[in-house]
């Protein structure tokens, strides 16, 4: 999806949009490095306050990141992950606790939803999940993990819902590292086979005690909110 020379009317919103186009092709990853202003105004065909304009407006939609001295980086992969990530942070508690709250009623809609294509594709990623554990293969345990979040996710059947939940999908990959880290997720109260086997039996009350309990077992290996708890029944 190459740069092409800009047209005259709606030049930042022209430049806007073939950047946001590039970034969620993947032609520019997220935490890739974008090319430097001077290459950018050369392809496009437009001033530097033009680029400098669109830049910035991506900056505060939370798309890029402009950092002094070293560059423009890739934040997100879409305006609506951009203010997700701002409004969840970094902090693992507070990405645990989204995570709950999207994967928990994902599980619920999943058990009233799934079919059996949705069951293949996650009794695969799953198999692929255990067999990284069986390996020791870190990397490919938390890639396969996040992996079968999403496609959980998406067997709810819910188009909203499985958006909201790719907008968060960079911050779920890392907090899936780092609880990685902390649980190895070789732990049996770690494994999906009975939140899987809830949603191929269509048991929604099961398939909501599963998920929370996987969350709520990586929320308690975290210091508590003061005045809190993270047990929802509690």
């Amino acid at each position: 999806m190459p740069l092409v020379t800009a047209k005259k009317t709606g030049l930042v919103d022209q430049v806007i949009t073939q950047i946001r186009g590039l970034v969620a092709s993947g032609e520019w990853p997220v935490g890739s490095k974008i090319p430097p202003e001077s290459e950018l105004v050369s392809a496009l065909g437009v001033g530097r306050n033009t680029v400098r304009e669109a830049v910035r407006a991506l900056s505060h939609a939370g798309l890029l990141e402009v950092r002094q001295g070293d560059g423009t980086f890739v934040r997100a992969r879409n305006e609506l992950s951009g203010a997700v990530r701002r409004l969840c942070g970094t902090e693992l508690r507070q990405v645990l606790e989204v995570r709950r709250a999207l994967e928990v009623e994902a599980a619920r809609l999943a058990s009233l939803a799934r079919t059996e294509e949705d069951l293949r594709e996650l009794e695969t990623l799953m198999q692929a999940r255990e067999a990284a554990i069986d390996r020791g293969d870190g990397e490919a345990v938390i890639s396969e993990d996040a992996a079968f979040h999403r496609r959980l996710v998406a067997a709810s059947h819910n188009p909203v819902l499985t958006e909201l939940y790719e907008a968060i999908s960079e911050s779920v990959l890392s907090s899936v590292a780092t609880t990685f880290t902390l649980a190895q997720l070789v732990d049996e109260r770690m494994s999906h086979t009975g939140l899987l086997a809830a949603i191929r039996d269509k048991d929604t009350e099961r398939a909501v005690a599963e998920a929370t309990c996987f969350l709520n077992e990586l929320l308690d290996q975290l210091e508590p909110r003061s005045g809190t708890s993270d047990r929802g029944d509690e």
